[in-house]
């Protein structure tokens, strides 16, 4: 078995970064490609011109193949993201391609980001669907729900703003 890599983001993982947000963003059910999520501005502000001072993320799979990416980016009230807490509180966007769900790399890549952040931030937020399974991983890790944040996302059922604090 190759052994898996967690490298930083980069500048260059931009497109590597949409094909991921597509699977995040669950956009396949209405989506037909992760070009399209560039025509979607709540969606396109999670990528769109990836790397700036703020941008912090970790890729993971195998130095040939990057299987999953987690990266958090920081929004304004102005701007706010899908699981905005605040001004000085990042957003959290994590996926791990279909084939290598299951393997332990979303919880290599998302324990490998935490400790990324802990010296920049004060916390992580994020927005997930009540109903991922990956909501068990966000609260093994130590996030917790925000309470009053549940809302009704573009596919009809409710999501929760969850925050990791470090402090």
């Amino acid at each position: 078995m190759t052994p898996l890599l967690l490298r930083p983001a980069t500048r260059d993982d931009e497109p590597f970064l949409w094909a991921m947000l597509y699977e995040a963003s669950h956009a396949a059910e209405d989506l037909t490609s992760p070009d399209a999520l560039r025509t979607l501005p709540e969606l396109s502000r999670y990528v769109d011109g990836w790397g700036g001072p703020d941008d912090l993320g970790v890729i993971g799979g195998t130095a040939a193949h990057p299987r999953g990416a987690a990266w958090i980016r920081r929004f304004t009230s102005e701007n706010p993201g899908y699981g905005y807490v605040d001004d000085t509180t990042p957003e959290l966007a994590i996926a791990v391609a279909p084939a290598a769900r299951g393997t332990g790399l979303g919880t290599a890549l998302l324990t490998r980001l935490i400790t990324d952040s802990q010296p920049r931030y004060p916390a992580i937020s994020l927005s997930v669907r009540a109903e991922n399974p990956a909501r068990r991983l966000y609260t093994r890790l130590g996030f917790t729900e925000v309470a009053g944040s549940e809302i009704t996302n573009r596919a009809g059922t409710t999501s929760v703003t969850m925050v990791l604090r470090f402090q």
